[in-house]
């Protein structure tokens, strides 16, 4: 937030200045196809990790099945990281290839 300094009838007073604030940059979080991890673990991951609903987590999982990937949430950068963290993870100790990627918006 900036300051500014004014002097009015010999005192001194610290006024905050408007600032605009800036959004933060946004991330497309994908989920990409592969031919080892099955349809219900990648419906799993998208209701836990990414809080779809049923239909919405098979929606998106045909997707990403016939068209090589989906996008599953953009989120700002902190929130994608760890989602695509989160993903793989839970997707190595189940012993899944499957693969998250971001993007900037």
């Amino acid at each position: 937030m900036g300051m500014k300094l004014t002097e009015a009838a010999g005192t001194q007073e610290l006024t905050e200045e408007d600032v605009e604030a800036k959004e933060p940059e946004e991330y497309r979080v994908y989920l990409v196809n592969d031919d080892f991890t099955t349809i219900e673990f990648v419906i799993s991951i998208l209701m836990t990790v990414f809080h779809k609903s049923l239909p919405e987590a098979t929606k998106l999982t045909l997707e990403v099945h016939r068209k090589g990937r989906g996008m599953a949430g953009l989120y700002s950068y902190d929130i994608a990281i760890t989602k695509v963290q989160q993903v793989h993870a839970m997707a190595r100790q189940r012993g899944f290839p499957l693969r998250c990627t971001m993007e900037k918006a």
